[in-house]
C-alpha cells in the first residue's frame, strides 16, 4: 500500500514538472513580476488608502525596491529575475540573451503584473470601495489609480517626462552591467538582488518626483490596464496629457542606453586579467560573473 501511494505521488509530480526550459523560465518572471506588483504597488495602496498613517513616500522607497529583491530572489535561478522588459531587452541587445527568448519573457512578465493588480484590487477592494464612497478615481484628493501605474506631476511637460524615464532607466541598467561585471568591483553571488533594490532605492529617492519612476513597462502598463478594466475607466491612459505611452517607451530606450554606456565607457576597455584586482580565486568562485541572476 505504502509503495503504491509513493509511486502515485512521484508520478503526480512528474506531471506537473515542466520538460521545456523556456516554459520554466516564463512561469519564473510571471511569478517575479506578480510578487513585485503584490507587493510593490501594495505599499502604495497602504499609503494612499490610510491616507498617510500607515505609509508614505519612505515606506513606499523603501517597500517597493524591497519587493524586486524578493521577486528577484524568488525567480533569479531560474529565469534570472529580470521582471522588466527595458532590462530583457537591453541584455538582448548586448548579446546576454537570445532575441528568440524576449517576446516570451515580456509576455510573462506582462501577464505576472496584470495578476498582481488584478490580486492586489481584491485584497484592498473594501478599503478602496470605502475610500471614496465607493467611486473608483484618477485625479484629485480622493484619486486611488497612482496605486497601480504612475501618473505625472502637474507642471510635467511629455518631453520632460520622457527624458525623465529615460534617464531613470539608463541609471538602472548602468547599475545592473557594473553589478554583475566581476571585472569591476562586482558583487558577490547571491547579494545581487539586495545591490538591486538598494539602487532602485537611490533612484526612487532622487528621481521619483516627476512621475513616480517607473522604469518598468510591464510595472506600469499592465496594471494600468487593469484599472481601465476595473473601474476607474479608460481615462487613465488620456490623464496626464495622454502620459501612458511615457512608461513604456521611455525605459526601453533608457535601457539600450544605459547598457550602452557601461560597454563603452567600462566594459571594453577592461585588460584581462584585470591588474587591479589580482585576487586569489577560491575554488567554488567563478572566475567570471555573468548576468546570470538578471538572465
Amino acid at each position: 500500500m505504502q509503495p503504491e501511494m509513493e509511486q502515485k505521488k512521484k508520478s503526480l509530480k512528474q506531471r506537473l514538472v515542466l520538460k521545456n526550459s523556456l516554459a520554466k523560465e516564463m512561469l519564473s518572471e510571471f511569478l517575479g513580476t506578480f510578487i513585485m506588483i503584490v507587493l510593490g504597488c501594495g505599499s502604495v495602496a497602504q499609503a494612499v488608502l490610510s491616507r498617510g498613517h500607515f505609509g508614505g513616500i519612505l515606506t513606499i522607497n523603501i517597500g517597493f525596491p524591497m519587493a524586486v529583491v524578493m521577486a528577484i530572489y524568488a525567480t533569479g535561478g531560474v529565469s534570472g529575475g529580470h521582471i522588466n522588459p527595458a532590462v530583457s531587452f537591453a541584455l538582448c541587445l548586448f548579446g546576454r540573451m537570445k532575441w528568440s527568448k524576449l517576446p516570451f519573457y515580456m509576455g510573462a512578465q506582462f501577464l505576472g503584473a496584470f495578476a498582481g493588480a488584478a490580486t492586489l484590487f481584491g485584497i484592498y477592494y473594501d478599503a478602496l470601495m470605502s475610500f471614496a464612497d465607493g467611486k473608483l478615481l484618477i485625479t484629485g484628493e480622493n484619486a486611488t489609480a497612482q496605486i497601480f501605474a504612475t501618473y505625472p506631476a502637474p507642471y510635467l511637460s511629455l518631453i520632460n517626462a520622457f527624458a525623465d524615464q529615460v534617464v531613470a532607466t539608463m541609471f538602472l541598467l548602468i547599475i545592473v552591467f557594473a553589478v554583475f561585471d566581476s571585472r569591476n568591483l562586482g558583487v558577490p553571488r547571491g547579494l545581487q538582488p539586495i545591490v538591486i533594490g538598494l539602487l532602485i532605492v537611490v533612484i526612487a529617492s532622487s528621481l521619483g518626483m516627476n512621475s513616480g519612476c517607473a522604469m518598468n513597462p510591464a510595472r506600469d502598463l499592465s496594471p494600468r490596464l487593469f484599472t481601465a478594466l476595473a473601474g476607474w475607466g479608460f481615462e487613465v491612459f488620456t490623464a496626464g496629457n495622454n502620459f501612458w505611452w511615457i512608461p513604456v517607451v521611455g525605459p526601453l530606450v533608457g535601457g539600450a542606453i544605459g547598457g550602452l554606456v557601461y560597454v563603452l565607457f567600462i566594459e571594453i576597455h577592461h585588460s584581462y586579467p584585470n591588474p587591479h584586482f589580482e585576487v586569489e580565486q577560491s575554488e567554488d568562485k567563478p572566475e567570471k560573473y555573468e548576468l546570470n541572476v538578471i538572465m
